[in-house]
């Protein structure tokens, strides 16, 4: 001990609020500048601030009278052999674990390029068997790289094999659903029932599949939310995007219309509102009367659009088709009731 003891404990305390206020200043100094902090600030703050635990740390056992050099000495002479020895199984380790991460990384850029190949598959079919390869071939590549370190460091990997071998087989009987849904994962990306960026309904529950995993796939709704559902409980999915959508506008005419003029000018003026409606794949065209209301009479105009964009579609559609028949003179009736007195 190089104080007396009072001033040991004076100075240790005075260390640990040292370094405890090192601490809250460098935190606060980041969360002042928040996004305008840059790396290299925040690698130098947090540099020093280790610096001084190593300086506050080792002044600490000096005072205190801590051999430091001979607890070294002695540390080392407990593992320092032991991991001289396995220097060899250590390099050998990192050098797998790099190899396995470059090979990966060539794997993926395999099949990235592979995909580009294959110029009459879609996009999103090409992501979608891009994302489930390269989660294969990263998981393949990190079990290789996994048994062949346990090897380096001298576990014989044969017995382990077999034994996971047997005990997958006990783990697959009582986790078929497991397996179930890594079969439907197959059969949904290799049969094409839908891809990553598609429209589906499942269950009632509709949006745009976002990720296909082998066991799950996530779709999100307009609202946002995520629903992540097992693959095989999919086999009910209806999929919007295979086909295009169908805009569909029903309205009324007055009784008192003429039905043929306003088939005919229709049949003029929908053509042109592809022009404000690009949604609209083809031009839109009224099928006719559908029924005869209490009110008026129901016509009905249809059009073919872009994939699930029908319900901006039909609003632009009705705006279009209310300035035709306003300015065609023909009228859109409000309710109306004839009310008849019974004689007395």
């Amino acid at each position: 001990m190089i104080f007396t003891l009072p001033i040991n404990i004076a100075i240790t305390i005075g260390l640990v609020v040292f370094l405890v206020g090192s601490y809250f200043v460098i935190n606060r100094i980041l969360n002042k500048q928040e996004d305008k902090v840059n790396k290299l600030l925040i690698f130098t703050l947090y540099l020093l601030l280790f610096i001084e635990i190593v300086a506050a740390i080792t002044f600490g056992l000096y005072i205190w009278g801590v051999d430091l050099e001979a607890y070294l000495l002695d540390l080392w002479d407990k593992i320092g052999a032991n991991i001289l020895d396995k220097i060899g199984a250590i390099i050998s380790s990192i050098l797998i674990i790099v190899f396995s991460g470059f090979v990966t990384k060539l794997l993926k850029i395999l099949v990235q390029r592979s995909q580009k190949i294959m110029s009459s598959t879609s996009e999103k079919r090409k992501h979608t068997i891009t994302k489930i390869t390269s989660s294969i071939v990263n998981y393949i590549v990190k079990i290789v790289a996994f048994l062949l370190i346990l090897t380096v460091w001298g576990v014989n990997v044969l017995p382990a094999v077999a034994g996971l071998g047997i005990l997958g087989l006990v783990i697959g009987l009582g986790a078929q659903d497991l397996i179930q849904d890594f079969i439907a994962g197959f059969f949904i990306v290799f049969e094409k029932h839908f891809d990553v960026g598609d429209m589906i309904e499942v269950d009632g529950y509709k949006g745009e599949v976002i990720d296909i995993g082998l066991k799950t796939t996530r779709v999100k709704n307009w609202k946002q939310d995520i629903k992540i559902f097992n693959n095989s409980s999919l086999h009910n999915a209806i999929n919007y995007s295979i086909t295009q959508s169908v805009a569909i506008v029903e309205f009324g005419i007055a009784y008192g219309s003429d039905i043929d003029k306003a088939l005919e000018i229709l049949k003029t003026e929908l053509p042109k509102t592809r022009e404000i409606i690009p949604e609209l794949t083809d031009d839109p065209v009224c099928v006719g009367v559908i029924a005869l209301a209490d009110s008026s009479i129901i016509l009905r105009v249809v059009g073919k659009v872009k994939t699930e964009t029908h319900y901006g579609a039909e609003r632009m559609l009705r705006k279009e088709i209310k300035k035709i028949l306003d300015a065609a003179g023909i009228e859109i009736p409000f309710p109306q009731r004839v009310i008849h007195n019974a004689k007395e």
